[in-house]
């Protein structure tokens, strides 16, 4: 496993993370989150990505549980969560990042881990009711308190994280260090020109999710919803248009010879292909099964494979075509 620096600052994550979204209390109990949190550490993983929102809360709690059966050195492992939908109905319980939802839900999520502090913590979407420069005071006083090390943003627009960081600087606040962007084949916009000057400009990193795009990167979808999937799932019907979708499963089967050549699973294909933009820090992986980490955790071995003229095989399929550069 290969580490990377989150941005600019001075930790470090594994380039290959592992994260609990659907899967923990959807498709997996405590002992399953052990198994797979288990094989994750083996192989190198030191970040662990939740989030409260995730199963209404009871993601939290299956993760805090496992952790508590692995005891692993805390200093040795990352754990996220995010703030931003709640898990309560009522005003000033959802959709916001005000004051009051910030320290309630960083409280209630501590609880449901089991642990005094978090690594990271992040703003899952923004906020257009609460004044950027509460939510940024917010975050800064949870890190003075000790309750997180870090915080950032996820799928925030560039300007909304410059005023973040301006706001910061300018009262010599905790400054956002990391965003959390979709970003796979099909799902580019997080990190075109217009990011990346954001990301070269402040050195913020990105923990990327979604990878396999809900698993439609993985080929699974191309007889079908299988049962168990995580488009057969109640409650993920918004899934079933995308991974059926002709055209995009035209795309992954024209991938597939692509994986052939170079030795590899379409998965590993899509995580390799993750890891080679340089502004990536970590690629959140998931899985419902121990076998789907061992077969994520080899797409390391996929990268340096990946040459130029592949990159551009595979933005043919997707129909990019390669920009200019300035």
């Amino acid at each position: 496993m290969k580490y990377r620096h989150l941005g600019k600052t001075g930790i470090q994550v594994s380039e290959l993370s592992y994260g609990s979204w659907v899967t923990f209390h959807n498709q997996a109990d405590v002992k399953a989150a052990v198994d797979m949190m288990a094989a994750a550490y083996d192989a190198g993983v030191n970040f662990f990505d939740n989030a409260e929102v995730y199963a209404g809360g009871k993601s939290e709690t299956v993760m805090g549980e496992a952790l508590k059966k692995l005891k692993w050195s805390r200093s040795s492992y990352l754990i996220s969560t995010k703030f931003f939908w709640g898990i309560n109905e009522g005003v000033n319980q959802k959709n916001t990042l005000n004051r009051k939802r910030l320290i309630e839900g960083i409280t209630g999520s501590l609880e449901r881990l089991q642990l005094d502090y978090v690594d990271l913590i992040y703003c899952h979407r923004p906020d257009k009711t609460t004044p950027i420069e509460e939510t940024v005071w917010a975050m800064h006083n949870i890190i003075e308190w000790g309750q997180a090390l870090y915080w950032g943003t996820s799928e925030w627009a560039a300007s909304e994280i410059v005023e973040a960081i301006q706001i910061a600087e300018r009262h010599h606040l905790h400054k956002p260090v990391v965003e959390q962007p979709i970003y796979n084949m099909f799902e580019r916009h997080r990190l075109t020109k217009e990011y990346e000057r954001f990301y070269k400009d402040y050195g913020y990193g990105t923990t990327t999710f979604s990878p396999l795009a809900s698993g439609l990167l993985s080929g699974k979808y191309k007889g079908g919803i299988p049962e168990g999937s995580r488009g057969a799932l109640e409650g993920y019907a918004w899934l079933k248009d995308s991974v059926t979708d002709k055209d995009n499963l035209a795309k992954v089967a024209a991938l597939e010879p692509v994986a052939k050549e170079l030795d590899c699973t379409l998965s590993q294909l899509a995580l390799a292909w993750c890891l080679k933009n340089p502004f990536v820090s970590t690629v959140i992986t998931g899985a419902s099964r121990v076998e789907q980490v061992h077969e994520n955790m080899k797409a390391s071995d996929v990268v340096d494979k990946i040459t130029p003229e592949i990159m551009g095989q595979i933005d043919k399929i997707f129909g990019i075509e390669k920009e200019e550069d300035d």
